[in-house]
């Protein structure tokens, strides 16, 4: 039984293990489960890997994205660039064990974002500056849209919430939330904006997916504003970790 799960703190909100659970009987896939590993730390995860033997792909969540790459032997080489991981392939050669990182994030966000990106499409804002946030960032980049990173505190290359007035705004052709506000438990919070400055022209992409139509998107809607749930993000990144987890030249 090959074994497969996700690592992060909390995990009450996993889409991963119902997804994959749900892919594994649909497609009759017997030989393979998953199953949720939360770890109150980081430091946790060798433990985890050296316990459980047949363990053979996780995906990673928050907080660790980008804490888990000190454990990790292998990376992809868009790694450098995003400085966050979400896929984690572990080979095994009688005692020696290989831990390879992947983000398969950036596929999610790129096909989520690209059908709404035109000659109109050029300044993106992106809330939060976790590893969520660093694979919004490597994929707008590629998709050549200029970016304002925007965090809570103040700190080099980024901007603060209450720096964002009327002309930023003016500015902005798509919002990107990469926090966790809107997220259950707490549905009822949402990203520090100004929401009456934003209209038709705007797009709204927020990565939460639970629940789906958040009140950052749900006001923005309302508004006018084109939105982008996060669901076919997941969708596209969940898959993308299979493909990894099942091919042998990665």
């Amino acid at each position: 039984m090959r074994k497969f799960g996700l690592v992060g703190y909390p995990l009450g909100h996993s889409f991963s293990k119902k997804y994959f659970t749900e892919k594994f009987a649909k497609e009759s896939i017997s030989d393979c489960s998953y199953e949720n590993f939360p770890l109150e730390s980081v430091d946790e995860f060798p433990e985890l890997i050296n316990s459980n033997p047949d363990i053979f792909g996780l995906n990673v969540t928050i907080p660790y994205k980008t804490q888990i790459l000190k454990y990790v032997d292998v990376k992809e080489p868009s790694i450098e660039k995003i400085g966050a991981v979400n896929v984690l392939k572990i080979k095994r050669v009688h005692n020696l064990i290989t831990i390879f990182g992947y983000n398969s994030d950036v596929t999610g966000i790129r096909d989520s974002i690209q059908p709404h990106i035109n000659e109109k499409v050029k300044n993106a804002m992106i809330l939060g500056t976790g590893g969520s946030s660093k694979a919004v960032s490597f994929a707008l980049k590629n998709l050549g849209l200029a970016l304002t990173l925007v965090s809570r505190d103040r700190k080099p290359g980024t901007i603060c919430y209450q720096d964002i007035n009327s002309k930023i705004l003016e500015q902005t052709d798509i919002i990107v939330n990469t926090t966790p506000l809107g997220m259950f438990p707490n549905p009822a919070t949402r990203p520090d904006l100004n929401y009456d400055l934003l209209n038709e022209r705007h797009i709204l992409f927020d990565l939460v997916y639970n629940p789906e139509m958040t009140l950052f998107l749900k006001t923005g809607k309302e508004r006018g504003c084109t939105i982008i749930t996060g669901l076919k993000m997941l969708y596209t990144q969940a898959e993308r970790s299979w493909e990894i987890w099942n091919d042998d030249n990665l």
